[in-house]
C-alpha cells in the first residue's frame, strides 16, 4: 500500500497511542466472589472518560545504549581512555563532559537508559596499566604495553592492538592473568566499582542504569562476544563476580556462559539475559546450524539453552551493520549497508562466502525456522537492537557528533588515517567505522523491571543512530480504518500482537495483516520508505526471503514487481548538509501478505529507510579540511529495524 501523507485524520501523536482501560478489581472479600458471567463482568470498570487514566501499554519508545566501554576495559584503557563509569553515566544523561583527548562533548538529546558493558577479562588491569602499577611492570609484556601507552598516539595504538591480539590468540602472560582474574582483589574491587556506579546513576522513572558486562569470547579472533544485562541491583549483583573467557579461569564456550546465567538466577533470585553482537566478525560461527566452534553439536540442548538465554541480538553497531549481506540477499537493493566482511576480529583469517550464512541476522532468522522444524525450538527467535561498542565512555551514534571507537580515533584532522584493524592479510580503515547504533524499547515505564521485561518479550527495535519512531503489529483483521484513529496503537494491541511476538492462532482463511507506522526523527531526516522483510520455509524445506515495499514518500509508483525508484538526494558534500525537501515526515500502512501459505513457517520484520544524509567522514572533511580517499563511503540512508513477528502453522 502506498503512503498516506500528512493525513488530516492522523497526527504524529498516533505513535504514542493509548490503550483500552486496564483491569481493576473491586475491593470485595473472597466469600463474596460468585463465579458467574455477571459477577465476572462486574469486575471490569466502565471505560474511563479520560483515555489516559487506565492505560497499560507502552506509549513512547525509550532510547538507550546496550554496549559501551569505559576506562575500566582493558582495551579501552590501553588506547588511552581515562573516563570512568561515572562520566559515562553523566554523558548518557545529557551532561556535557570532556573527552579523554580534551574535547567538550554532549549528546543532542539525553538517553533514557543504558547498559554499561566493560570487559570482564582482566578487570583491574587497565587502570594499573595506565598507572604503571608493580603487577604490570613486573611482567615484560606488561612493561612494554605500559611504555607504549605513555608515548601516546600511534605508539599507544600499536601497543593496544598488540594487547588485543594476545588476548584473541590466548597468549596473555600467565602472571597478568592470575593478578587480574576472578579470585584476585583487583578483579573484585573493579566489579564492585561497576555495580556501585550503576546504582548511583539509576533514577527510576527518569533514567535507568543497568548493571552489566561484556563476556568477550574471541577464540582465535572469531567474535563470539555476548553482553549481559541484569534486571537487579547491588544486593543481588554483588553476590557474584562475572565470568571470564581466558583459560584456566574461564571458557570461550557460550554454553559455559549459559551455566553462569543459570547459577546467577538460582543463587540470587535475580534475572539476567545475554545478547550476542558482531556475528559478521565470527567467520561463520555466531549462528551455527550443525557444529559449534567448540566441538559441540547443534542439538536439542543447544537450541533450548540459546533460546532461553539470548532473546535479543545487537543487529547494528560500530563494527559493521549485521542485518543482511548482498551475497545472501542478492535481490535486496539495500542489503549492502556498511558491511564489514573482510575477516575475523583481528584479521588473522579472511572471509569466505561460505561463512556469511552464519553471520547475519536475516539469515539466522531463516535458519531458526529450519531448526524449529527439526527440534521444536527456535534458537534464533530474537528481538533486535543497536549499540555503539564505543570504547571512549561516550555513547555517540549521530554522524555529526561521532567520537569513534577508541581514543585514538576521537575527532582530529588525522583520525581517518588510523586503521581500525591491520594485519598481514588486510586492513579495516578508520573511515570504515560505523556511527551506529541505538536501541528503542517499548516499555510501560522507565525502570529496570519494565525495560528488562520488554527485552524478554522482544518488544524492541534497532536504529543506526537516528531516532525514528516505529510501531509494528501483526494480526488477522487490520484494515485501513485502523489508520484513521490517533490511537493507532490501541487497535494494534487490541487486534494483534506487537513486534517481537508470535501471531495469535488463525481463526479463518485470512492472510496475516500488519499495522505499521513510522515517524521521522524530530531533528533528523525525512523518511524514504517502509519495507517488510519476510522469511519463510517452503513446502520443500527450502528457506526463502522477500522484501516488500509497503509505503513510500512522494509520487513514485511501484513497478509490476513492487520495486520503487530512488527517493533522490539533497546532500551537499561541500557543506556537510542536506535538506528535508524530499521524503515524508511520517509513513503508515496496513499491509496484507499477498504470498501467504498457512502451512509455511514465517517471520516478518520492518525496515524503515531515511532519505540520504552525510556520513561522519564528510563532517570531518568540512571541519578539518582533510582529503578523503575515493573509496570512502560519503553518504548513506540511515534506517530502523523492528524485531520480527513470527507465524507458526497450527497443528
Amino acid at each position: 500500500m502506498k503512503a498516506k501523507r500528512n493525513s488530516s485524520y492522523l497526527s504524529k501523536s498516533a505513535l504514542w497511542a493509548l490503550p483500552v482501560a486496564a483491569i481493576l478489581y473491586p475491593s470485595i472479600s473472597v466469600s463474596q466472589i460468585v463465579t458467574t458471567e455477571e459477577s465476572a463482568a462486574s469486575a471490569f470498570p466502565a471505560e474511563a472518560y479520560s483515555p489516559y487514566a487506565n492505560r497499560s501499554i507502552p506509549i513512547r519508545p525509550l532510547w538507550g545504549e546496550t554496549h559501551l566501554h569505559t576506562s575500566l576495559s582493558l582495551d579501552a584503557g590501553a588506547f588511552g581512555n581515562i573516563l570512568g563509569p561515572d562520566t559515562a553515566w553523566d554523558f548518557a544523561k545529557g551532561k556535557k563532559v570532556t573527552s579523554s583527548t580534551g574535547l567538550p562533548v554532549k549528546l543532542s538529546r539525553p538517553l533514557d537508559w543504558m547498559v554499561l558493558t566493560d570487559h570482564t577479562d582482566l578487570m583491574g588491569f587497565a587502570p594499573d596499566l595506565q598507572a604503571g602499577a608493580p603487577a604490570v611492570l613486573a611482567d615484560p609484556k606488561g612493561r612494554e604495553w605500559h611504555e607504549g601507552y605513555k608515548k601516546g598516539g600511534e605508539a599507544a595504538g600499536k601497543s593496544a592492538f598488540d594487547l588485543i591480539t594476545n588476548f584473541a590468540q590466548m597468549t596473555l602472560p600467565e602472571a597478568l592473568l592470575e593478578a587480574y582474574s576472578p579470585g584476585s582483589d583487583a578483579f573484585a574491587f573493579v566489579w564492585e566499582e561497576i555495580v556501585e556506579a550503576a546504582e548511583r546513576a539509576n533514577d527510576p522513572g527518569e533514567f535507568t542504569a543497568f548493571i552489566g558486562f561484556e563476556w568477550t569470547s574471541v577464540p582465535k579472533g572469531f567474535n563470539l562476544h555476548r553482553n549481559v544485562m541484569l534486571r537487579d541491583g547491588p544486593s543481588r549483583a554483588l553476590q557474584v563476580v562475572p565470568p571470564v573467557t581466558q583459560p584456566p579461569y574461564g571458557s570461550t564456550d557460550p554454553l559455559e556462559l549459559y551455566k553462569w546465567l543459570e547459577a546467577y538466577q538460582e543463587k540470587t533470585g535475580g534475572r539476567a539475559v545475554a545478547f550476542s553482537h558482531n556475528g559478521n566478525l565470527s567467520n561463520g560461527w555466531m549462528f551455527p546450524t550443525k557444529d559449534t566452534y567448540h566441538g559441540g553439536v547443534v542439538d536439542e540442548d543447544y537450541v533450548r539453552q540459546r533460546a532461553k538465554w539470548e532473546p535479543h541480538y545487537e543487529i547494528t553497531q560500530i563494527k559493521g551493520d549485521g542485518e543482511a549481506h548482498p551475497f545472501l540477499s542478492p535481490d535486496d537493493a539495500f542489503a549492502d549497508y556498511e558491511n564489514w566482511d573482510k575477516g575475523n576480529l583481528d584479521l588473522t583469517q579472511l572471509k569466505t562466502d561460505e561463512m556469511l550464512k552464519g553471520e547475519y541476522a536475516r539469515e539466522a532468522l531463516k535458519q531458526g525456522l529450519a531448526l524449529e522444524e527439526e527440534f521444536g525450538i527456535n534458537p534464533y527467535k530474537f528481538g533486535v537492537g543497536g549499540g555503539t561498542d564505543s570504547h571512549t565512555s561516550l555513547a555517540t551514534a549521530e554522524e555529526d557528533n561521532f567520537f569513534g571507537k577508541s581514543v585514538s580515533v576521537e575527532p582530529s584532522p588525522t583520525r581517518i588515517e588510523h586503521p581500525f584493524i591491520a594485519s598481514d592479510l588486510g586492513r579495516v580503515e578508520g573511515y570504515e567505522l560505523v556511527a551506529s547504533g541505538y536501541t528503542a524499547v517499548w516499555a510501560e515505564e522507565n525502570t529496570r523491571k519494565a525495560i528488562f521485561d520488554a527485552f524478554k518479550r522482544r518488544e524492541t527495535y534497532a536504529t543506526t543512530g537516528t531516532r525514528i519512531g516505529l510501531r509494528f503489529f501483526g494480526g488477522w483483521s487490520f484494515t485501513d480504518e485502523d489508520l484513521r484513529s490517533r490511537a493507532l496503537a490501541e487497535a494494534g494491541y487490541a487486534k494483534g500482537v506487537p513486534m517481537g511476538s508470535d501471531m495469535r492462532p488463525r481463526t479463518d482463511e485470512a492472510a496475516p495483516s500488519f499495522l505499521i507506522f513510522a515517524l521521522r526523527d524530530p531533528i533528523g531526516a525525512n523518511l524514504d520508505r517502509i519495507q517488510v522483510v519476510k522469511g519463510w520455509m517452503d513446502s520443500e524445506g527450502a528457506l526463502q526471503e522477500k522484501v516488500y515495499n509497503v509505503a513510500w514518500s512522494g509520487d513514485r509508483e511501484a513497478d509490476a514487481d513492487g520495486n520503487v525508484g530512488d527517493v533522490g538526494n539533497t546532500v551537499d558534500l561541500e557543506k556537510a548538509s542536506w535538506t528535508n525537501t524530499i521524503g515524508s515526515s511520517e509513513l503508515l500502512s496496513v499491509w496484507v501478505d499477498p504470498d501467504f501459505d498457512a502451512a509455511e513457517r514465517a517471520f516478518y520484520y520492518v525496515r524503515v529507510l531515511e532519505i540520504p544524509t552525510p556520513r561522519w567522514v564528510v563532517y570531518d572533511k568540512v571541519r578539518f579540511g582533510i582529503e578523503l580517499p575515493e573509496e570512502a563511503q560519503l553518504i548513506h540512508q540511515e534506517r530502523a529495524y523492528s524485531s520480527p513477528i513470527w507465524y507458526t502453522p497450527q497443528k
